[in-house]
């Protein structure tokens, strides 16, 4: 394991292995004060926490924004249609729904 500024599974990162990738990322910001959020001012300040993608990974929250695209994020809804968008590229998600339409995948 990487030396992480703090435990992955302690209060400040996935709370015990209760809580795992998006909701340790929104942990971080708070939807009213915080937007619009630059992307890379919020990377530089929590790139390096331990965001736990399940039970056996983690990785660190820069690997994921590596696949973010947009550099500003007005609301919060659209900070997770990003990093939802960018876990699916980056393939750090194992599960991907299926139905009607499989290549649609909704954030």
């Amino acid at each position: 394991m990487s030396d992480w500024p703090h435990d992955p599974d302690g209060e400040e990162g996935s709370e015990g292995m209760r809580k795992y990738d998006m909701a340790i990322i929104a942990k971080k910001v708070d939807d009213e004060e915080d937007f619009p959020l630059e992307r890379d001012e919020f990377v530089a300040e929590h790139g390096d926490d331990p965001i736990r993608i399940n039970y056996e990974t983690v990785v660190s929250m820069r690997d994921i924004f590596e696949y973010v695209e947009p550099a500003e994020f007005e609301t919060i809804t659209d900070m997770h249609k990003a990093v939802g968008a960018a876990m699916r590229e980056g393939n750090f998600w194992e599960y991907h729904p299926t139905g009607v339409n499989p290549e649609k995948k909704h954030a």
